[in-house]
């Protein structure tokens, strides 16, 4: 009896596997995505909020603005993560 049009669960098995395959690929890319996105997003609001004029170096209390801003955006973005997760 031919397995054409039927269900054939050997020949299924490595489709199984390759879509897994590919969902664990694409969920990787997405979190290497929001990973960007958020460095991006910590990069433009705390340079804004810490650095009113720029130079060659940063001073040491730019230095520590840029540590507490950098500080306080992962521990909100955490915050809210988590919420969103738990929802």
């Amino acid at each position: 009896m031919s397995s054409f049009g039927g269900f054939n669960s050997a020949a299924s098995t490595p489709g199984v596997a390759r879509k897994e395959d590919v969902m664990q690929q694409v969920k990787q890319e997405l979190a290497l995505a929001n990973a960007q996105e958020l460095i991006n997003s910590i990069n433009k609001q705390c340079y804004k909020m810490c650095i009113p004029s720029p130079g060659t170096s940063l001073s040491s209390s730019e230095q520590a603005s840029l540590s507490r801003c950098m500080d306080k955006y992962l521990a909100s973005w955490d915050t809210v993560s988590r919420a969103y997760v738990a929802r």
